[in-house]
């Protein structure tokens, strides 16, 4: 009897968009049978529009809490520390991705299973590369799993019998208790299917679908990720004689020679986005990382998501533009001072704090919010909306509020440095909701004490700004605030583009280095490091001093596209970062009396704080898949 596999149709000329997943709501699975899917290129393209749609890809739908298709309010972004949110406060990923990842293997497996049974319906060439991509969505899917929970079943047929109902695909696993493998397998098993699929894709594809070079490029990210666990990682857990979590130390040099091999297949067919770019003309540098993340034929990107709006689309714009450019959501993603202190250009203590106060302890003052980021490195001012900054036209207004007092003096801090206490009432107005009562001013104007879209002190409920920046990066500057709406976004997520590739490379180049493996290395990861600084508008560096040069150029360039989460796990450094941590802020005041502005850098006022216990590092398995397999090992912790 011939198997019969549903496929959702709905998909096939409407390019790779995603949809909504339902809860399972599918019709029987003998709806379509499979001489109507894999007999012409029609029905294959309605397979891999499937198949791509559930691939797991940390983009504008991912939410910690939430999942991958999710419409959720809150960043991503607000548990790494490079942002803060009222929505998304201290905590892990919690949605438990596993009966969907065995899914997507499933179906992966039964096209690889099925096709070669039409292949004298088309050529080899095309046979070969539909088999390259199911190897290629698969890897990825292995990758979504190992990179949270370790060694996991390694399934590479389809295990249940023809014409099985969806209980049966989703439970197989358990019910045959198929164990878990070694941690350093599964990442063997990724990295022969990323070779697979780059031997047999072509050297290009539709817009959506990957190509060699994707496969080489992600090749590079899973590789990179062995790398620092068999390096950096030092949770152990055996089952018998498998390794479910960690990967020896030996195999360090291995890794992270296949990564950067892998990167270098990359080399000449993809380049960093410079379409705009001038030398030495920042406003220029400035416009082109903008305008990086909405050009549609970057030479840059290797590989990305479409969206388009109605069937498909986002909640990006709504989420995050300043809250006077929209009346829903809003500001949901508000870069933290110790991002924005990353980056070149600002005026710094000694200590690498911006400098905001002068010789005798009195606020620095401004004619305008924006003076203070004169020279800021492009790259920053292309990444988040600092105070007074220009967007869609307007005057992005963010304050805490207006000083009342008499400033001929000079004006003392507010409140000490490193004070976690509310600020004293009496000195400045500030305001408790969006709808704010204008101050007077001595020349008889009137003010809104924080501004159209700064902070609203009663913080549920309201969308202003919380630590005086918004996010900039992939907004669309175009959009007219009457779309700025819920589910009306459809830029494309860039989820891999050649920086990472250069940054992929420049890591494994220098661990191959620290780890004496001669070469050339060192010097090979500082080009890479300096082409990616050259674009930013930084200053070059003159030598790299050690790994966290290259980490730090990681977290500026990839900041808010999803990656720095699982970056500070490989590397097992956020349960530092994150040890009873409040993020800081850098609000901006009106002076009344002088027509000027100064800035107060400060501990989140809500303090809320990070913790990252160490058992995160390694994901619950759900309850419930431990529960119906006793082959399964739960990880250490839970």
């Amino acid at each position: 009897m011939k198997r019969k596999f549903y496929i959702f149709l709905l998909l096939t000329l409407a390019g790779l968009a995603p949809a909504c997943k339902k809860n399972l709501d599918v019709p029987p699975m003998n709806v379509v049978q499979d001489p109507d899917v894999f007999t012409t290129s029609n029905g294959i393209t309605s397979y891999m529009a499937r198949i791509y749609s559930e691939l797991p890809i940390e983009d504008f739908k991912w939410g910690p809490n939430t999942g991958f298709k999710a419409y959720f309010y809150g960043s991503p972004s607000a548990i790494t520390g490079e942002a803060i949110s009222r929505d998304q406060q201290n905590s892990t990923e919690t949605f438990g991705y596993w009966a969907d990842a065995y899914l997507l293997i499933r179906e992966c497996n039964y096209f690889m299973e099925t096709l070669p049974d039409y292949a004298s319906n088309f050529t080899t060439a095309e046979v070969n590369g539909w088999l390259g991509e199911a190897r290629f969505i698969r890897a990825a899917t292995y990758f979504a799993l190992v990179k949270r929970y370790g060694g996991v079943p390694i399934i590479d047929k389809v295990l249940t019998k023809p014409g099985a109902n969806i209980d049966d695909i989703t439970q197989s696993i358990e019910e045959l208790k198929v164990p878990r493998s070694s941690e350093e397998a599964v990442y063997d098993f990724i990295a022969a299917d990323f070779d697979f699929a780059y031997a047999n894709l072509p050297e290009s594809n539709q817009k959506g679908r990957a190509n060699k070079y994707a496969a080489a490029a992600f090749k590079s990210r899973a590789m990179l990720f062995a790398g620092s666990i068999a390096k950096y990682n030092n949770i152990t857990l055996v089952a018998g004689s498998e390794r479910l979590c960690g990967i020896p130390a030996s195999k360090a040099a291995d890794y992270f020679k296949a990564s950067y091999d892998a990167a270098m297949l990359v080399q000449g067919k993809y380049s960093l986005y410079k379409n705009n770019w001038i030398p030495g003309n920042k406003d220029a540098q400035y416009q082109n990382f903008v305008n990086l993340f909405l050009d549609a034929n970057s030479s840059e990107n290797i590989f990305v998501r479409q969206y388009k709006y109605p069937d498909a689309a986002h909640w990006y714009d709504a989420n995050n533009v300043p809250y006077q450019l929209t009346g829903g959501v809003s500001s949901e993603t508000c870069p933290t001072l110790d991002f924005v202190e990353m980056f070149e250009g600002l005026p710094k203590n000694a200590d690498g704090t911006i400098k905001t106060v002068d010789a005798n302890g009195q606020y620095i003052l401004y004619d305008r919010p924006l003076d203070l980021f004169t020279n800021a490195e492009p790259r920053l001012r292309a990444t988040v909306i600092f105070p007074g900054d220009l967007f869609k036209n307007q005057n992005i207004e963010i304050r805490r509020g207006i000083y009342t007092q008499n400033s001929a003096g000079g004006i003392d801090k507010l409140v000490p440095f490193g004070s976690t206490s509310p600020y004293p009432s009496g000195k400045f107005v500030g305001s408790a909701t969006a709808v704010q009562t204008a101050y007077e001013l001595p020349d008889g104007s009137k003010m809104n004490p924080a501004g159209l879209s700064g902070i609203f002190t009663n913080y549920s409920g309201q969308a202003g700004n919380i630590s005086g920046f918004s996010i900039r990066k992939y907004l669309v500057p175009d959009k007219p605030t009457s779309e700025v709406q819920t589910n009306r976004s459809e830029q494309a997520w860039i989820e891999l583009r050649y920086a990472e590739v250069l940054l992929n490379r420049a890591e494994a180049a220098y661990e191959l280095y620290s780890l004496g493996q001669g070469g050339n290395y060192q010097q090979d990861a500082l080009t890479d490091i300096n082409a990616i600084r050259e674009r930013a508008g930084a200053s070059l560096l003159p030598s790299i001093t050690n790994i966290d040069d290259i980490r730090m150029e990681r977290r500026k360039e990839l900041a808010f596209e999803n990656k720095t989460w699982f970056d500070l796990r490989r590397w097992r450094i956020i349960d530092k970062e994150q040890n009873n941590t409040i993020y800081r802020i850098l609000m901006p005041f009106y002076v009344a009396d002088a027509n000027k502005y100064f800035f107060d850098p400060r501990f989140d006022e809500r303090n809320s704080r990070y913790t990252f216990d160490t058992k995160w590092y390694y994901e619950q398995i759900p309850p419930a898949v431990i529960g119906r397999s006793t082959n399964l090992v739960q990880n250490p912790g839970y």
